[in-house]
C-alpha cells in the first residue's frame, strides 16, 4: 500500500484524499497553521462534507508526531469504522427487531467508554452515539477496556446529538434521560419499548438542550453519602434493566 502510514496516523494531503477514496474512518485532521492551496481547501471542504473534525495547529504538534514530509497535513486514523445512525435504525426495523440505542454525552473518560460498551454489548445494544466533539474517542485504551467490544458494536458519531435525537424520535423511538433529579426511579419506568438511553458524564451530566429533547426522565437510587455512581455502572444497572424488563414481557 502506498499510503504513508504509521499505527494510528496518516500524514500528506493525497495520502488522507486517498484514505478518504477508500471509505476509511477518520479521527481529525491537523492543518499546519497559515496552510494554503487548492487541494488543502477541497481537502478541508470534504471534511466539512463528512463531518470530521479538524484543528489549525502549529506547525510543532504536527512535528512532535512526524518530521517527514507531511506537507503540514495529518490525520488521525479510527481504529473502528464509524456507521450512520440512520443506516443502523434502518436495519433493525427491517430485522423486526426492538431498537436499544445507546446516547453518551459528554462522557470523556476513555475507560468509562470502554466499560460502557462492554456492557452495551453484553446487553444487546444495538449502537452507540457519541458526538464528534467532547467525547472520548475510540482508541487503543478504549479499544482494551472494552475487551474487544468496541471492535464488534456499531459507534455512530453525530455532529449534532440533538439533531440524531430529533431523528430517533421522528424514527418512533423514546427517549429517555438518566439524572439523578429525575423524580422516577428506572424500575418504575416501562423501558420496553423502542429506546434510546442518554447518559451524561458524571461531572456535567447531559446538556440542557439533549435533556429537553427526551420524552422521559428516570434516576437509580443511591445511598445519600454519595453523589451519583460511575457512569459505566449506572449504565450497567440500566442496560440490565432494559434486559429484564424485555425478557419478562416476552414470557408473560
Amino acid at each position: 500500500m502506498s499510503m504513508k502510514e504509521k499505527n494510528d496516523y496518516i500524514y500528506g494531503v493525497h495520502t488522507i484524499q486517498e484514505a478518504l477514496d477508500q471509505g476509511r474512518s477518520i479521527e481529525k485532521v491537523f492543518f499546519k497553521t497559515g496552510l494554503k492551496g487548492r487541494s488543502v481547501y477541497e481537502l478541508r471542504k470534504r471534511l466539512e462534507e463528512q463531518e470530521i473534525p479538524f484543528q489549525i495547529v502549529p506547525l510543532q504538534k504536527i512535528e512532535k508526531i512526524t518530521r517527514k514530509n507531511h506537507q503540514g497535513v495529518l490525520a488521525f486514523i479510527a481504529p473502528v469504522q464509524y456507521q450512520k445512525v440512520e443506516d443502523i435504525i434502518q436495519g433493525i426495523f427491517e430485522h423486526g427487531e426492538n431498537p436499544f440505542i445507546l446516547v453518551l454525552d459528554r462522557i470523556t473518560d476513555v475507560r468509562n467508554f470502554g466499560a460502557i460498551a462492554r456492557t452495551a454489548l453484553a446487553s444487546g445494544v444495538h449502537a452507540i452515539v457519541i458526538p464528534v466533539k467532547g467525547s472520548a474517542g475510540v482508541n487503543a485504551d478504549a479499544i482494551k477496556t472494552s475487551s474487544g467490544a468496541l471492535n464488534k458494536i456499531p459507534v455512530c458519531r453525530a455532529h449534532s446529538l440533538s439533531e440524531t435525537l430529533a431523528f430517533l424520535k421522528k424514527s418512533g423511538i423514546h427517549v429517555v434521560a438518566a439524572s439523578g433529579n429525575a423524580e422516577k426511579y428506572y424500575f418504575k419506568k416501562s423501558l420496553i419499548e423502542p429506546l434510546a438511553l442518554i447518559l451524561g458524564s458524571e461531572e456535567k451530566g447531559i446538556s440542557q438542550k439533549n435533556f429537553s429533547l427526551a420524552d422521559d426522565f428516570i434516576k437509580i437510587p443511591v445511598n445519600e453519602s454519595i453523589d451519583s455512581l460511575n457512569v459505566s455502572a449506572a449504565t450497567a444497572v440500566l442496560c440490565y434493566e432494559v434486559v429484564k424488563q424485555r425478557i419478562g414481557s416476552h414470557e408473560n
